[in-house]
């Protein structure tokens, strides 16, 4: 049985965060190449950097800290997943909170955002959702 990359990438950050650690080691793989430059582009991480282990890469990924009412937290949920696949048109691509969260998609141009798949007129596989 094959490993959900994209949890592990979320269960990562999320603990990360709860235990208010600056850095994550991920695994890299284009999938988590793609959600890093989402997250960086968003402002949920202040950096990242490629490290090598022993013929393994990973990415290092420097945590942002916000101050809110709740604490300093980056919530992340995994929506779409490999026992449950949840697909989306972009007419019916959900808003978080009002527009300030944000949708992580699979579409067939590739990953993005979901104010860029409604720009292009596209759905596709809801990945996760950040706010």
């Amino acid at each position: 049985m094959g490993r959900d990359i994209i949890a592990d990438i979320i269960t990562s950050i999320r603990n990360a965060d709860m235990d208010k650690k600056g850095r994550v080691k991920i695994a890299s793989t284009n999938i988590t190449k793609n959600i890093v430059k989402i997250l960086l582009r968003e402002g949920f991480i202040e950096n990242v950097r490629k490290h090598q282990e022993s013929q393994k890469n990973f990415l290092v990924l420097t945590l942002r800290h916000r101050k809110t009412r709740k604490g300093n937290k980056i919530t992340l949920k995994r929506i779409s997943r490999p026992g449950l696949r949840i697909y989306s048109n972009y007419q019916r691509i959900p808003k978080i909170l009002g527009g300030m969260g944000v949708v992580i998609l699979s579409t067939s141009i590739g990953i993005m955002t979901d104010r860029e798949a409604r720009l292009e007129k596209i759905g596709g596989e809801i990945l996760c959702y950040i706010w």
